[in-house]
């Protein structure tokens, strides 16, 4: 009976963008705000838990994949300028198709392949 149901969930999903990390925040974000609410009183926040719910939902079961990986892209990015991290690029190296983390914003730089130590340039 549960694999009935998983495999219905799984195919309504199907397509669809499906939680990621805006979602969640979303989510989180209305959740407490719908508890300050419940402390302050104040109504107007009401609407604006309702819509963040909303808003997230409508993400979740969007279909329009393209649109919501570069609303959940942007919004990654932008907090992680907030948090300090600094943003990578990988590259394969020719020799070996190893994968080479280097930071991002360097412009051309020289690489060396920690496996094979052969050297390439790429910019960044």
């Amino acid at each position: 009976m549960f694999s009935r149901i998983s495999d219905g969930l799984r195919r309504f999903m199907y397509g669809r963008n499906g939680v990621d990390t805006l979602s969640w925040v979303l989510m989180i974000a209305s959740v407490i705000v719908n508890f300050l609410v419940s402390l302050t009183g104040i109504a107007v926040l009401t609407f604006f838990s309702y819509f963040l719910m909303i808003y997230a939902l409508f993400r979740v079961f969007s279909r329009n994949l393209e649109r919501r990986q570069a609303e959940n892209l942007r919004f990654t990015q932008f907090f992680s300028r907030l948090k300090g991290r600094k943003s990578y690029r990988y590259f394969s190296c020719p020799g070996c198709k190893t994968k080479v983390r280097v930071p991002k914003g360097k412009g051309k730089i020289r690489i060396t392949c920690p496996s094979c130590r052969e050297a390439f340039v790429k910019k960044t």
